[in-house]
């Protein structure tokens, strides 16, 4: 188990241009690149343990891939059955979309995975697509990988979803692409919307009413994707929280998403008194501009809506809750306990190691703000829990032990890390 040591950092002012790709967008490049005619062309794709497992299994269902360390090509002449386990690593997101892709697809395919995600709930995922004729098993009735899909013809379908989640959504948007009749999605709230943007951007035809969207079949395949992946504002985050809870500090973030669905974290902070101004520079699938953020006092807050636009920066953001005047309360949060990890335990926990007071809910936690304190935190294989406590370390040093994960979603984070403070491996 793989450690390091973060040393307090003293004030900062930073421009970050090399910021992880956006891993949302990169899992869907490549998946959706088995949907078109021609070849799709991918720039900035993130190189990091998730997304290169994605990329390997499309390359294991028949997809031809060249890479020239810039621009990825993928050509696609239709899925075909592999002979290989298709090792989606530490991905639920990689997991749950290839389950929606794979449905109709013609073949038997195993999805698995490391022993983390091998422990991850799958049921939200294969309960709706078995109900629309999907062939789809695995442990604990179909709830854990391995899962073993064969191919089938799908139903058309009107789904209700109780959860709003986007890796949901796109699963069942992947299976409506090839369902006998029009398909309708609708959601308690609004989840990340990138599946539609670009599936409507490469010629599906899908239209999004308010909370619900409509699918219509492919009557063909889909235009190849010609983009550049923008930086991922939930890896950019990271970076936020540690310009806003150190004195005197600002980091400008380029090249980042700036979609409604994925800055909730960055209005939040906005909310608790941090200085953050926007900047769009480019807008194609995505509007993708600069962030940049200004050191502030903060105050507490209460987050108990729009909680899956933020859902994977609230480790990073009871960082910054911690630091603030007042108890932060998370509500409506269940969904962190399917995560990577039971983020709201391996959050309370941290923090209470850190000389925070904490109170655990079953769907989410309050945080009284104090004085972070050096502590010694394991991630349990999380990354961003990892990422969240380096990030607390800029404030008053900190030990964090198994960091491998940290390359499954940000390979150069300790390279902008070492940019601020100093970190001992």
């Amino acid at each position: 188990m793989n450690s390091v040591e973060v040393t307090k950092s003293c004030k900062f002012s930073l421009s970050i241009s090399d910021i992880a790709p956006d891993k949302s967008i990169s899992h869907r490049c490549a998946m959706f690149s088995m949907l078109a005619e021609g070849t799709s062309e991918i720039t900035n794709f993130l190189r990091a343990e998730d997304t290169m497992n994605t990329l390997s299994i499309v390359k294991n269902l028949g997809a031809i891939v060249s890479d020239d360390g810039i621009t990825i090509k993928i050509s696609s002449g239709g899925i075909k059955e592999s002979s290989e386990i298709l090792d989606c690593g530490n991905s639920g997101t990689g997991m749950r979309l290839f389950c929606g892709l794979l449905s109709s697809a013609d073949g038997h395919f195993i999805l698995s995975g490391d022993e983390y995600l091998r422990r991850r709930p799958m049921k939200r995922v294969t309960a709706p697509l078995r109900d629309i004729g999907a062939k789809l098993d695995g442990r604990n009735n179909g709830d854990l990988a391995p899962l073993s899909i064969r191919g089938a013809s799908l139903k058309a379908f009107n789904y209700e979803s109780k959860i709003a989640s986007a890796q949901v959504k796109s699963a069942m948007i992947l299976a409506a692409l090839r369902a006998d009749g029009v398909c309708t999605y609708s959601e308690p709230e609004l989840s990340r919307d990138h599946t539609e943007r670009m599936l409507k951007g490469m010629g599906a035809e899908i239209e999004v009413n308010g909370l619900t969207t409509i699918i219509k079949p492919m009557k063909k395949l889909l235009n190849p994707l010609n983009i550049r992946v923008p930086a991922d504002p939930s890896s950019a985050f990271f970076f936020a929280v540690a310009a806003a809870i150190t004195p005197d500090s600002d980091v400008i973030l380029e090249g980042v998403t700036l979609n409604i669905t994925r800055i909730e974290a960055f209005k939040a902070l906005e909310r608790m008194g941090a200085d953050i101004k926007y900047e769009i520079t480019e807008s194609k699938y995505e509007p993708i501009g600069n962030i940049h953020v200004r050191y502030a006092p903060l105050e507490a807050i209460t987050i108990e809506d729009n909680i899956s636009w933020l859902i994977d920066e609230l480790p990073a953001l009871s960082i910054a809750f911690a630091c603030a005047d007042g108890i932060s309360i998370v509500k409506n949060a269940e969904e962190l306990r399917v995560k990577e990890s039971d983020r709201i335990s391996t959050v309370v926990n941290g923090l209470r190691a850190c000389g925070i007071e904490v109170e655990e809910f079953e769907d989410g936690y309050s945080v009284v703000g104090g004085e972070l304190k050096k502590a010694t935190i394991n991630s349990h294989g999380d990354h961003r829990i990892a990422m969240s406590f380096i990030i607390a370390g800029m404030r008053c040093g900190m030990v964090v032990k198994d960091i491998d994960c940290i390359n499954t979603s940000f390979p150069n984070f300790f390279e902008i890390v070492e940019k601020i403070t100093r970190i001992d491996k």
